[in-house]
């Protein structure tokens, strides 16, 4: 049965990001052996390769990596840095579901950070939104009633990050390739992970005991071939996720496959309940509906803008 661009691009979006969930689920279940630099200079290096080809596929050529805006580039992919390492550092102290919802307040800072770097209005239905989506991280902050953990700060500064992130994105995508943007995140990955290693590596600094804390400045480890493998396995991941979300988004409209991107958090639930036998409470449930809630009216918001404006605005 033939299907629809849109059909097609919905599909990859989804698979994509089930393929995603799984770099989490190792990162998570080794976060208490093997410092986070170690897994990302490994999961870059894997990448290079995987990444070359992707960049031919998609532009064609390899030529287009070449850019004059290479400090540009560099400040993007070194706010990505940050932003997926403040989130993994959450992810090591806390349950997978609550650290993957809160990761998603990042369309309410995208809202914010808009207007104010891009002078974007707040309309009405955007504000509820971004009150809604407000409440909903706080439930979910402290769903258990227990004393209070600021890695749970951790994925919202990650949000924050990713934000500026796609901000970025939107600046240099008028000149960059999506091809190009990627190659050289992954580039400042491995730079900035080799600069903890530097700082880290030698194991000075291993007296912490917050899971959080000791996942950052670990010592490098000596790991089995199986170990080696999994490591490896996330830069695979990485490169087959993110062929299938640039698939998506080039075969079908964003306003049609951006929603999708939720069903990252039902694999978070998923994997948190099978690997760890973590499920959220009621409140974090209703916080993470209410998230869920406030970012699926933020995107039909700026799809509803999009349509509106005037041709050749975008």
């Amino acid at each position: 049965m033939r299907m629809s661009a849109t059909s097609r691009g919905i599909l990859a979006l989804v698979v994509g990001i089930a393929v995603f969930s799984l770099q989490d689920v190792i990162l998570k279940l080794l976060s208490g052996e093997y410092p986070l630099y170690q897994a990302m200079i490994i999961r870059s290096l894997t990448a290079v390769p995987l990444l070359l080809i992707i960049v031919r596929v998609l532009d064609g050529r390899l030529t287009t990596i070449t850019t004059s805006n290479w400090g540009w580039m560099l400040a993007r992919g070194f706010l990505n840095f940050v932003a997926y390492t403040a989130y993994y550092l959450g992810l090591a102290a806390m349950p997978m579901a609550d650290t993957v919802a809160l990761f998603f307040t990042a369309p309410l800072f995208i809202t914010i950070a808009a207007a104010l770097v891009f002078k974007e209005r707040i309309g009405p239905t955007n504000l509820f939104a971004l009150l809604a989506g407000f409440v909903g991280m706080l439930m979910i902050f402290n769903p258990s009633g227990s004393v209070f953990d600021p890695a749970a700060l951790l994925p919202v500064l990650g949000a924050f990050g990713y934000a500026l992130t796609q901000l970025a994105t939107r600046v240099l995508g008028r000149t960059e390739t999506a091809g190009a943007m990627t190659f050289w995140g992954n580039l400042t990955f491995l730079a900035s992970a080799l600069g903890l290693a530097a700082v880290f590596g030698s194991g000075g600094f291993e007296a912490a005991s917050h899971p959080s804390l000791a996942f950052l400045t670990r010592g490098w480890q000596e790991m089995p071939i199986r170990d080696l493998l999994l490591f490896m396995a996330c830069g695979l991941i990485a490169s087959i996720g993110l062929s299938l979300l640039t698939y998506a988004y080039r075969v079908a409209p964003s306003s049609s496959v951006a929603p999708f991107e939720y069903s990252f958090i039902i694999w978070g639930v998923l994997w948190g309940w099978l690997f760890w036998s973590q499920l959220p409470t009621a409140l974090a449930w209703t916080g993470i509906a209410l998230l869920i809630g406030a970012g699926l009216l933020v995107i039909r918001v700026e799809t509803r803008n999009e349509k509106a404006a005037p041709e050749g605005a975008a």
